[in-house]
């Protein structure tokens, strides 16, 4: 259901969220390389949910991205949201413009199923519930 760029942004937000001390900032070469992303997408997500307010952004020579205990506490249907928006909890599974109860596509009622499920999921997960299996061994983001 997701697009690259949202995978893209949620990988770099668990990786932010993974490091140990919050006060360094990881530039965009080092997140690119350790969720295997190409620079230009990891740099263009990141300055999208920097001025979101998902994370942090520092310039300059020691500047870079980081993330704060405040932000961990945020469910991860906020960064989807700054990347695609919440259209996609509410669009057709075909793409058809004027699907509804009224008018359903013929996988109307399962998608409709299946998109709930994950709006519930995404609005419920907190970044900090998507780093801690990944800092124990127990997920990886490659």
């Amino acid at each position: 259901m997701l697009n690259q760029m949202s995978q893209t942004a949620i990988k770099a937000v668990i990786y932010l969220a993974s490091q140990k001390d919050g006060n360094d900032n990881a530039g965009i070469r080092e997140i690119a390389g350790y969720i295997d992303a190409s620079e230009h997408t990891v740099g263009k997500v990141l300055q999208t949910l920097a001025r979101a307010g998902i994370i942090n952004s520092v310039k300059g020579p020691s500047g870079g991205f980081h993330i704060s205990r405040e932000q961990l506490k945020r469910p991860i249907i906020h960064i989807v949201d700054a990347i695609e928006g919440k259209e996609l909890f509410t669009q057709c599974g075909l793409g058809l413009k004027k699907c509804s109860a009224s008018r359903p596509c013929p996988i109307h009622y399962e998608y409709k199923a299946a998109r709930e499920l994950t709006y519930k999921i995404f609005a419920s997960k907190k970044i900090a519930d998507l780093c801690n299996p990944v800092n124990n061994g127990l997920a990886y983001l490659i």
